[in-house]
């Protein structure tokens, strides 16, 4: 989930009332190779929008997956076929051909350039594990590469010469290292995985493993809180598309609580306009925001 270029007309309005430390605490588990990580984006960015304001995310790699001997044939073919249904299930896109046409050689390389691309900031390492997400589900690259990496690192506008030196460095190393710590620590077995902490440092965390619908993550977030507040209203959509830049049709449906063919109607308007670009891909349609 990219979080930049913020229209602040819906943004600061809704999302940053106060300037304390938010109540709650989200500790969410992924590895950038789960597609059940990449069918959560849709979620995320509900909870994003409408209870931003009450919560900070912070992305720990477990490397789960990538433990996983990915060079045996059945492996592959049993990959293929998760993706495969992950993608029908989600409506989030993914194509398990990759597994039989670009295997990825050497999984921990991905979660290594995450870390080295947050050494340049959260924000941007987010926007640069959303783009690997991207190229690895949509446009099946090797995200194991280190010439697709740093196409990444160009395109979120990462400094990439120091992305190339961080990218075999031990900080990079060491902070994967730590995520794979809190990992162990946390007792998490299973991606994706949300822990949840709020104010009362006696409590322990909620841990949700899985991916459940969106009504249970707020009676949490609720539960969590000790009260209800109203969901903040989303932006327009043009504004949506402004800020998060490249989404699929599916996330925009669950962001605004619209059937895919009414939010399809809704992008060709846009689409007429030339604020965005239709892309076709295996499962569904994703949109590209136009900047002028």
């Amino acid at each position: 989930m990219s979080v930049d270029n913020v229209p602040p007309n819906w943004f600061t309005s809704e999302m940053c009332q106060g300037t304390g430390k938010k109540p709650l605490e989200i500790y969410m588990f992924i590895d950038p190779l789960c597609p059940d990580c990449w069918a959560l984006e849709p979620i995320l960015k509900k909870l994003f929008i409408e209870y931003g304001r009450y919560f900070t995310i912070r992305h720990v790699l477990s490397g789960r997956l990538a433990s996983l001997n990915l060079a045996k044939k059945q492996k592959h073919e049993s990959l293929a076929n998760v993706w495969e249904k992950t993608a029908s299930r989600s409506g989030m896109s993914c194509d398990g051909s990759l597994w039989f046409e670009n295997p990825i050689s050497t999984p921990y390389a991905a979660s290594i350039a995450i870390k080295a691309a947050e050494l340049q900031g959260k924000k941007v390492g987010l926007k640069f594990l959303r783009k690997i997400q991207e190229v690895l589900f949509l446009e099946k690259q090797n995200i194991s590469d280190e010439s697709v990496l740093i196409d990444c690192a160009l395109s979120v506008g990462l400094d990439v010469e120091e992305f190339k030196n961080d990218l075999h460095s031990t900080s990079a190393a060491k902070a994967f290292q730590c995520d794979l710590k809190i990992t162990t620590e946390m007792d998490v077995e299973e991606i994706p995985t949300l822990v949840l902490f709020n104010e009362n440092i006696d409590e322990e965390g909620l841990k949700i493993t899985g991916c459940y619908p969106y009504d249970m993550y707020v009676h949490i977030i609720h539960d969590m809180l000790g009260f209800q507040p109203d969901p903040a209203s989303p932006p327009s959509l043009e504004e949506f598309m402004q800020y998060f830049k490249f989404v699929a049709s599916k996330e925009i449906a669950v962001v605004y609580n619209m059937p895919i063919n009414e939010v399809e109607r809704e992008l060709k308007k846009l689409l007429l306009k030339q604020k965005v670009a239709q892309v076709p891909v295996k499962y569904g349609t994703f949109w590209r925001y136009i900047d002028k």
